[in-house]
């Protein structure tokens, strides 16, 4: 069963607040993956295809609690992708129009409706449900342990606005993408997905991704200090192969024993110790020196090289 799969069956298992609940959460259903059919006369049948058959089981389960309608229910089985297809097919009858009346997808007189039915949003509860329905209809998430993202695909964009506009009322900011002659309604953020799946009620999955969220945090952060340890070591060696240089030049022109006893140590203790950092050769001088104390010698160092540099070249 793939990620979204799981996150649907956790979703359908999961019951509205109010009485309300259950027809936001079919209006939504049925607007983004049925498909209308009209034979005049208010003669109208709908068919709803997915591939999940949590959307197909809460999508029959819903409307035979709220209305007295046939929903036949045929299952195709695609041996090339390995998967199933639902097919629920709602034939004329004489109160499906009404039904689809009251479940806002129809607006007496006015035919189709294309924005989100207002009367059925009017609660908190009643947009989660609207936006469970709609995610379970058309909605995708990766997994998070990848490239992490959640989209639902819609038709029409009014209607991706104000599902957008709900979204926004429940504490997620979406993106709007144009897709093909349909509209993607994204998110990427670890937070927001969190948001968003918290208030559909897949709780249980809102806990893995946020223990997944901690896992990938504590991977970059020790992934950030490796990094940061390399680039440390690298910049040592480096220093302290100048240092190494330095000294070379200092013994040709001057002479170690020539050298001031705090300049004298540090010249040996590097020499013996080429592979460590100034603060690390500071803990073996005798009394023990500071990092901020070795690179004084080391500048002390230079500009006496620099000087017998300069008064031989004369």
């Amino acid at each position: 069963m793939s990620f979204t799969a799981q996150v649907k069956d956790e979703l359908s298992r999961v019951e509205g607040e109010c009485p309300r609940c259950a027809y936001a959460q079919l209006s939504a259903i049925t607007r983004v993956c049925g498909t209308l059919s009209f034979r005049g006369s208010g003669r109208y049948s709908i068919r709803v295809a997915t591939e999940t058959g949590a959307v197909a089981r809460t999508m029959i389960k819903l409307t035979h609690e709220l209305f007295e309608l046939e929903t036949p229910l045929t299952v195709r089985h695609s041996n090339l992708h390995k998967t199933r297809n639902y097919l629920i097919e709602i034939p004329e009858q004489d109160e499906l129009e009404d039904d689809l009346v009251q479940l806002g997808i129809l607006e007496r007189g006015h035919g189709l409706t294309s924005g989100v039915p207002a009367r059925l949003v009017e609660r908190d509860c009643c947009k989660r449900a609207y936006v469970r329905g709609a995610f379970m209809a058309g909605g995708f998430i990766a997994d998070p342990r990848g490239d992490f993202h959640l989209e639902i695909a819609v038709t029409g964009e009014e209607f991706a606005r104000q599902l957008m506009g709900i979204m926004a009322d429940l504490g997620v900011e979406a993106r709007l993408n144009r897709r093909r002659g349909s509209y993607a309604i994204y998110l990427k953020s670890f937070d927001e997905i969190e948001t968003l799946l918290s208030a559909m009620g897949a709780t249980r999955t809102a806990q893995a991704i946020n223990n997944v969220r901690r896992v990938k945090s504590l991977k970059n952060d020790v992934n950030r200090r490796v990094n940061a340890e390399i680039a440390n070591q690298a910049r040592s060696t480096g220093a302290a192969a100048e240092q190494m240089e330095l000294i070379a030049r200092a013994e040709r022109l001057i002479g170690l024993r020539a050298l001031p006893p705090a300049l004298r140590e540090f010249c040996l203790l590097r020499k013996e110790n080429p592979e460590v950092s100034l603060a690390a050769l500071g803990k073996r001088c005798n009394p023990v020196s500071s990092k901020s104390a070795m690179y004084h010698r080391v500048l002390r160092l230079q500009r006496l090289v620099e000087e017998a540099e300069g008064t031989d070249d004369q």
